[in-house]
């Protein structure tokens, strides 16, 4: 289900990025609204210990992909059926068949145009609902699958900028730069969607890697509301910009360095972009309350066929009550999860167990950053001991 942006006033957040090297877990929270009655509920905000929790399980969910079918069939968290025994018209389209055969079993007739609706042919309804179904589901995919290239291609650039600085800039300026890039990174996720907030997400993310100083931070904070948008990691990425023209004026950095440096800096806030973009614009209203629509007509009707079709009287028997009430069912869950699946993958960043690992991408570009601003370099080439080593190979590829 797709989530509302949290769009926070910058009056109530102003002073939460004061201490961004400490955790915020200990700050007291704001008094709730004297008239609740008439405001709209507020998104429900995660901690981090909240989000660290969820995405363990996401994590886990993400390995059970791989277990043998039986085990697979045995878990119930992570499942359509965990989500399919809340919903309301599976529910009802299943009471709708089991009063009616209780009917029949009670009376031991049906009305007489329960013939004539039995002997309706609605297959090919569900074969139209069943094609809107898997394009919406397929289009959902798309935007998924999408967004998780546009996440996993930030990261890259990540590393492609910590790569180069590492070997054209001096240490303090390299380190500063992957340093601000790595929290543009964070905080291009704050206001996608209200589980990652800049009280609770990014704070602690900052307070963990230290990726800004107090100074910095409230430099940032002055300057835009993190939690309305991509303004925040915009502003990260010019900083590493002013810091890559400021190299090059002083000359620690040559052209190609110059140039390829300045590409993957936009590349990187070009992906994030892609990410608003997308949650800008989801898929279209019309399209799913239309097949909502189709759902919550289609499923009743449906299974008052099958229940009509069964008999009664001498021609009823309970393996045909049994055999109807199964493909009911078995229609139910194909039509209403389709319907979830799809609707599921609309927003990927939300608090879901099937949403992207936002937390793992962020703390594993940074790790990974910092890895290769550490790489040890060997000495100087050593003529003699290259061509020991290539004699040791020719010898090798005689003997293969």
């Amino acid at each position: 289900m797709l989530k509302k942006r949290v769009l926070v006033n910058r009056s109530q957040t102003s002073s939460t990025m004061n201490e961004p090297l400490t955790s915020p877990e200990s700050s007291s929270s704001p008094s709730p609204s004297s008239s609740p009655m008439m405001t709209n509920p507020k998104p429900k905000e995660y901690t981090w210990t909240e989000l660290q929790a969820i995405e363990a399980k996401r994590r886990n969910i993400l390995e059970r992909a791989e277990l043998p079918y039986w085990r697979i069939l045995t878990y119930m968290e992570g499942t359509c059926l965990k989500a399919l025994s809340s919903d309301w018209l599976l529910w009802f389209t299943m009471s709708v068949f089991c009063a009616i055969r209780l009917q029949a079993w009670t009376s031991g007739m049906l009305p007489e145009f329960a013939r004539e609706l039995g002997r309706m042919n609605i297959d090919v309804i569900g074969g139209f609902l069943s094609f809107f179904l898997v394009l919406f589901v397929n289009q959902a995919n798309g935007r998924f699958q999408d967004m998780y290239k546009e996440s996993m291609n930030a990261c890259k650039r990540i590393y492609d900028v910590a790569g180069n600085v590492t070997t054209a800039l001096p240490p303090h300026q390299a380190r500063r730069m992957v340093r601000y890039l790595n929290a543009a990174h964070a905080a291009g996720y704050v206001g996608l969607g209200q589980a990652y907030s800049k009280k609770h997400f990014f704070q602690n993310i900052n307070a963990k890697y230290a990726l800004l100083t107090v100074s910095e931070a409230n430099l940032l904070n002055d300057s835009v509301d993190m939690d309305a948008g991509p303004e925040a990691c915009h502003q990260l990425v010019e900083w590493c910009m002013k810091d890559v023209d400021s190299a090059y004026e002083a000359k620690l950095l040559e052209v190609k360095d110059f140039v390829n440096i300045r590409e993957k800096l936009l590349a990187m806030r070009s992906s994030i972009d892609t990410l608003y973009d997308y949650a800008d614009q989801p898929i279209h209203f019309f399209y799913i309350h239309f097949l909502i629509l189709l759902s919550t007509l289609y499923l009743p009707l449906f299974a008052a066929s099958n229940a009509y079709k069964a008999g009664a009287g001498d021609t009823m028997h309970w393996s045909a009550d049994v055999l109807s009430g199964l493909i009911v069912a078995l229609q139910c869950i194909f039509v209403i999860g389709l319907r979830m699946l799809g609707r599921k993958m609309v927003d990927p960043y939300g608090d879901d167990y099937e949403d992207l690992s936002v937390l793992r991408y962020v703390q594993t570009a940074w790790k990974r950053s910092q890895l290769i601003l550490d790489t040890k370099f060997p000495g100087a080439v050593e003529p003699q001991t290259e061509d020991k080593l290539q004699s040791q190979h020719q010898e090798a590829s005689r003997r293969f």
